[in-house]
């Protein structure tokens, strides 16, 4: 009987993740308000469903009593978060929220899977994250002079930086010396950092008014990006490198900068790779070499990528069922390799949906990006919606070996508390963008309304003729 719930279980899981994906891309499609209320309503229910039928299965695989009560916690955080968020934030993105509630719930589902103790902390975490980065909106409609600040986002992102270089503070792993460890707490600054990077970018883009300015910008950009590659984490110098240049084109709308961008970049890959392959960045042609035939270096430098390999070709499309196949043979798959071991047991469906979750996140901080009147805020919307697509493609890219691994993780979903709190508070500050903008559009509102002499609805709603500036992204 068991066998025959969670085999059904496993179908389920799919379905409504289909679904699920499926809502995502409707939602930003819909023009009618009411529509798209209701599809928000299907979607949250589809989030509970196949978080329920995930752990149901684990339970009755495990037969462990800590999975039901860890699952019955999680619930109770979700509903209570969403229901205390939506009440404080009317005018805030649902969607935004349904979509970040998701993807933190499939972490802990497979988290749960793979190490018990580690999904807990994870939860722990990222739910304090979760009500601190609450309070991100109100702060961005009390702080007005955001953008006001361009330098010291410079200055605070480059000591960030720059402390993986303190003796004893700093700790180099798998290579790259991007780790700082104090005491018990260990974080990566870069995740933090790229936060007051998009800052510090958007604030200077607001002032530039000659190719002077904008060269001295990408000067001390590419200040960032040299400590990364001097810390030879060259998957973040990638994304903050790739954001940058988007974030130029936005502003400036010159194809020439986005195009002269991306060569310069191409160029600089193929010098450094022929001047410092052998050197300073040994560790990342090891990796090279591996992408490159990983079953030929299959007992050393290709071990992980092959048994990638081989766990998203064993669990089919299908997937093998949670806790039946052998996710836990591929190392490190916890954080960097999470989508082979979910691709696993849930199966390649499932992770392709994943993936089109993760676009429709970037076109719903892209649609905030465009509503929004004010520069500065439009910029920031646009560069974190590029860190978070950039990142979460270079993770799935690694680990199907259609480029060579980065190290990076995967948002929300990978273990990494550093990850998941740097991306929480990249949600916040998009729900503050998203926030501020409708407030925006509401007081402009009533000031046409006002001059044509007629009365804004007391209830706070938009007018009919109105109705399409409110909707819920």
């Amino acid at each position: 009987m068991i066998n025959i719930i969670c085999e059904v279980s496993k179908y389920l899981i799919i379905l409504f993740m289909v679904l699920y994906t499926i809502k995502c891309f409707s939602i930003l499609a819909s023009k009618n308000e009411n529509e798209k209320r209701k599809k928000l309503n299907k979607q949250i229910v589809y989030v509970f469903i196949i978080h329920f039928l995930c752990y149901l299965t684990m339970y009755l695989r495990m037969q462990q009593v800590k999975i039901i009560i860890f699952y019955g916690v999680q619930i109770f955080v979700a509903v209570f978060y969403m229901l205390i968020y939506h009440s404080i934030y009317k005018e805030s993105s649902r969607l935004l929220t349904n979509n970040s509630a998701f993807m933190l719930l499939i972490g802990y589902i497979i988290l749960t899977r793979l190490n018990f103790n580690l999904a807990v902390k994870q939860f722990i975490l990222a739910t304090v994250g979760l009500f601190l980065s609450a309070f991100i909106p109100w702060i961005m409609l009390k702080w007005k002079r955001m953008k006001d600040y361009g330098t010291a986002y410079g200055i605070i992102g480059l000591f960030m930086l720059l402390t993986v270089f303190i003796p004893h503070v700093g700790v180099e792993i798998y290579g790259s010396r991007n780790w700082i460890k104090l005491g018990p707490i260990s974080m990566q600054p870069m995740e933090l950092v790229k936060i007051f990077f998009v800052f510090f970018v958007a604030s200077m883009l607001v002032k530039v008014n000659t190719f002077g300015d904008l060269v001295v910008n990408a000067i001390i950009s590419a200040a960032f990006m040299g400590v990364l590659v001097l810390e030879k984490d060259l998957g973040a110098a990638v994304i903050f490198y790739i954001t940058y240049v988007c974030m130029v084109y936005l502003a400036t709308s010159r194809p020439i900068f986005f195009f002269g961008g991306i060569s310069l970049g191409a160029g600089a890959v193929i010098l450094g790779y022929t001047l410092f392959k052998n050197s300073l960045f040994r560790h990342v042609m090891v990796r090279v070499l591996a992408w490159k035939d990983p079953f030929a270096h299959i007992n050393d430098s290709g071990y992980q990528l092959s048994q990638s390999l081989f766990a998203i070709g064993t669990g089919g499309y299908m997937g093998s069922g949670l806790t039946t196949g052998k996710a836990n043979t591929i190392p490190v798959s916890e954080s960097d390799f999470v989508f082979s071991a979910i691709c696993e047991e849930l199966g390649v469906i499932f992770g392709l949906a994943l993936i089109l979750v993760f676009v429709s996140v970037f076109l719903s901080f892209v649609n905030v990006a465009m509503k929004s009147r004010s520069p500065f805020l439009k910029y920031i919307s646009f560069g974190f919606g590029m860190i978070y697509i950039v990142q979460a493609l270079l993770n799935i890219g690694g680990v199907t070996k259609f480029i060579p691994s980065t190290g990076v993780t995967l948002p929300l979903v990978s273990y990494g508390v550093s990850s998941v709190l740097s991306t929480l508070i990249i949600f916040g500050i998009v729900q503050g963008v998203y926030v501020i903008s409708i407030k925006e559009a509401i007081k402009n509102e009533k000031e046409r309304l006002k001059a044509a002499g007629q009365t804004f609805d007391a209830g706070g709603s938009i007018p009919p003729k109105r109705q399409r500036t409110r909707q819920e992204q």
